[in-house]
């Protein structure tokens, strides 16, 4: 809806109805009807869902009627076309019915009344469309802006900084503006900056609001959910097939938007490619007008997805799971107060009071799916995607959470679903139904689906999908009424813009404008139109880069070590077997051990030491990666750092297996003479020696236990490996086969850490006077000297930096394909 005209000439006109007064602009077109996403909402049940348009035609406001069941009326009679060009007093439209039907009237807007400065162009960057928020003096030399009450513009907006940034006026009379090192960021025309100057078409973004510089003021334009998405020509192919296939569709403000689907048609490539998680290939995404892919790095604050697996993690309570993800989410100078006033808000909202101190693994599904939608409400975004959200669920909790995604969309916000089940899809506004290859099959209402399908049941709609594999269904589609009504105006091609000089201007909007409900939330409670932006010149040509850092690194540290620790403290399972592993592993090398180290035991008592010691460190690390991954991945698109998050890990599993290495080593070896022959170690007395080899060497098994992690697809694949793991540690410890002098071999022993362990404590307790006869004693890396045990210790500290620096890289491959294009452009 909301087809947009080129170079308005009409007047803007006021529409009362029901005692709302909006303005509307000759720059579009309005829909009437039932249809919830219409410009104009009529509940009336004589009204038809799609009842007449108000529109643009020869340079004055017309009114059609669509053809409607009961009819729409002006001064007693029925009109099929009403030309409004010579409104000169008021104009009242009765709807349904010519004596009690819904009344509009239409009257001429005095000039003060126009909510801004129409121009006769729009800009590329954005097609938005509505009247600023408000319009801020530029008087003083510097204007700082942020959360903080001492600031000259104060921003109400929790994904803004105390001292976000300041704008200020350049020797030469221009403006700037210096980010104050903020939390999120700001941006000049989608792209983030430090310090910039800005021109009057450049759009400001900071937080969910947007400024732009007309006749030296500064006018804010605040997201408060009442946006659009258009998705034109999407494609995404692999190899030399096509995961979608040229898919198109608008979502109106506060729409409900279902996508379903046979397995096989597209549906997850589709939600990926409309997050940015996987960039479409070719095609467009318009969020509000702004292509998405562009501006990822500041809208993707205003976006949120929740997987179909979930993003929190179980072992916490709901209130606890819901405030750290509000200090990583959140600027760090906002207050322990302020963060969980928010928490406390969405609990509320979501229905979640009495189970806000529960633990979310005790939680139903669908109350579990309430928390992850609670948990990206936090940053109030516009657009929510869900993915699967009733998969699994009963029928009746299926019904629970789509009527939650049905008030969360009448809320204020647009919500895209994609689900296999067809239970509630009468909750939606409209349904997008994909069929094999990724193409469209039907976009529309929901409620005519069916009939456009010629079915009577939802599974025979499906099972055709699979019977009539030959049958062009997007053809049928695009030469069907659906498409003529609901797709085919925003696939419209714009008018050539002719080159001109710098302040060029481009002469019509962005594609992708129809079915735009143009109706935010005014402050009254009201719903208002949308008047056009300010006009703005061509985006200047900015290179893609990197999205700032969120936040100062050590406070994400922090805040992620503390949530760690809880997680891990509240896992009973992993406390019970991180207690008992290095007792029990202890007591077996003490009982090979005996009450010194001889000939017969000394091999296998320092083998067990070096095989328990990296399986007490890879156990503890071998899942905590991929068990992950869907939360990182979502929270790395939000802004999570990659470093601090690792660190985090090897921060808690690191002090956690090293106390372990600790306590395996004194049950194996206090009171055991390690030196039969006496003297002391390398440098200090020997059980001190291995006490230092071995919390190196589990440290080193837990780095290798997140490589393992961070290779491995499921979770599932872990313990098999973890037991492939301690096999090859045994095999290259060079107690049971000679390693040394055989090519190959020994250089990939290098890689192992048990092979550096095991030399170290041969070097310590000085193997070859233990066992003088043994060839395999003979070892060179088995000497009793400094330079070899420096040489094992300062091996283990490299393979565990080396092991850390490949998850690191591991780790990228998780985040949204759109980052990393944008780091490798950068």
């Amino acid at each position: 809806m909301g087809e947009r005209q080129v170079a308005p000439m009409a007047p803007d006109l006021v529409l009362t109805t029901a005692g709302d007064s909006r303005v509307l602009t000759p720059s579009r077109s309005y829909h009437v009807g039932r249809d919830p996403v219409s410009e104009i909402p009529l509940s009336d049940p004589r009204v038809s869902w799609h009842h007449a348009v108000l529109h643009l035609g020869d340079g004055h406001w017309m009114l059609d009627d669509l053809d409607s069941d009961n009819g729409t009326w002006s001064g007693g009679r029925r009109i099929s076309r009403l030309d409004l060009g010579d409104l000169g007093t008021d104009s009242v439209i009765r709807f349904g019915s010519p004596g009690d039907g819904p009344e509009v009237e239409l009257t001429v807007a005095p000039p003060q009344q126009s909510a801004v400065p129409r121009p006769t162009a729009l800009t590329a960057i954005t097609g938005s469309y509505r009247p600023p928020t408000s319009i801020h003096p530029l008087i003083a030399r510097t204007l700082r802006i942020g959360r903080a009450p001492d600031n000259d513009l104060v921003l109400a907006d929790l994904e803004v900084s105390r001292h976000h940034a300041e704008l200020h006026t350049t020797a030469d009379g221009r403006y700037a503006i210096t980010d104050l090192h903020s939390h999120n960021g700001t941006y000049l025309n989608g792209q983030p900056v430090v310090e910039a100057v800005i021109g009057p078409g450049d759009l400001l973004g900071i937080g969910h609001s947007e400024f732009c510089l007309v006749d030296g003021e500064l006018q804010e334009f605040v997201d408060t959910g009442d946006i659009t998405l258009d998705v034109a020509d999407l494609v995404v192919t692999v190899g030399d097939g096509r995961l979608l296939d040229g898919i198109s569709f608008p979502v109106g403000q506060d729409c409900l938007l279902a996508v379903t689907g046979p397995s096989g048609s597209g549906k997850s490539t589709l939600l990926n490619a409309l997050t940015g998680l996987r960039p479409a290939d070719g095609g467009t995404v318009r969020y509000d007008g702004r292509d998405l892919y562009r501006d990822y790095a500041e809208l993707r604050h205003r976006i949120g997805l929740v997987p179909q697996d979930d993003i929190l993690h179980t072992q916490l309570t709901v209130r606890r799971a819901l405030g750290y993800a509000a200090e990583l989410r959140f600027p760090g100078d906002t207050g322990a107060a302020e963060r969980n006033a928010r928490v406390d808000e969405v609990i509320t909202e979501l229905g979640l009071e009495k189970r806000a101190d529960l633990v979310v693994a005790s939680l139903s599904g669908g109350q579990r799916k309430r928390v992850s939608v609670a948990l990206e409400l936090l940053t109030k975004p516009s657009l929510l995607f869900l993915d699967e959200p009733t998969s699994g669920l009963d029928p009746g909790m299926d019904r629970s959470v789509m009527q939650m995604l049905r008030d969360l969309a009448d809320d204020g916000r647009t919500v895209v679903v994609v689900t296999h089940s067809v239970l509630s899809l009468d909750l939606c506004d409209r349904l997008l139904m994909l069929a094999p290859g990724g193409r469209t099959a039907y976009y529309g209402p929901p409620g005519d689906a069916l009939e456009y399908f010629g079915c009577s049941q939802w599974p025979q709609a499906f099972e055709n999908f699979e019977t009539q594999e030959d049958r062009d269904w997007m053809g049928e589609y695009r030469a069907s009424p659906a498409y003529r009504r609901y797709i085919e105006p925003m696939e419209r091609p714009r008018a050539p813009v002719a080159p001109s000089g710098p302040a060029e201007t481009d002469g019509v909007p962005p594609p992708g404008a129809a079915e735009r409900s143009g109706v935010p939330s005014a402050p009254s409670g009201q719903r208002s139109l949308r008047s056009p932006l300010p006009a703005r010149r061509r985006a200047r040509p900015v290179p893609a880069k990197p999205p700032p850092q969120p936040q100062r690194w050590d406070r994400q540290l922090g805040t992620l070590v503390r949530r760690y620790t809880a997680a891990l403290a509240a896992d009973r399972t992993f406390v019970v077997i991180m207690i008992a592993l290095p007792f029990v592993m202890g007591v077996l090398a003490r009982a090979l051990a005996g009450g010194k180290l001889t000939d017969s035991s000394v091999f296998s008592a320092l083998l067990i030491l070096c095989v328990g010691g990296v399986l007490t460190g890879a156990a503890n690390a071998v899942r905590e990666l991929v068990k992950e991954r869907v939360i990182y991945r979502r929270e790395r698109a939000v802004g999570l750092s990659r470093s601090a998050y690792l660190c985090s890990k090897v921060v808690v599993l690191g002090t956690v297996t090293v106390v372990q290495a600790v306590v395996l080593t004194m049950v194996a070896l206090a009171g055991v003479r390690l030196r039969p022959e006496g003297g002391s170690g390398v440098f200090l007395p020997p059980l001190v020696e291995i006490v230092i080899v071995m919390a190196l060497l589990a440290f080193a098994g837990m780095m290798l236990g997140l490589l393992v992690s961070a290779l491995v697809g499921k979770e599932e694949a872990t313990m098999p490996l973890l037991v492939l793991l301690a096999i090859v540690q045994v095999v290259f410890t060079g107690t049971q086969l000679r390693l040394y002098g055989v090519p190959g071999l020994e250089q990939l022993s290098w890689l192992v850490p048990s092979r550096w362990a095991m030399a170290a404590m041969a070097a310590t307790v000085d193997l070859h006077a233990i066992s003088p006869g043994n060839d395999l004693a003979a070892d060179p890396l088995f000497r009793h000297s400094t330079g070899t045990w420096l040489l094992s210790t300062g091996m283990l500290l490299v393979l565990s930096l080396a092991y850390g620096l490949v998850v690191y890289w591991l780790l990228r491959r998780t985040e949204p394909a759109v980052m990393r294009r944008a780091r490798k452009a950068g």
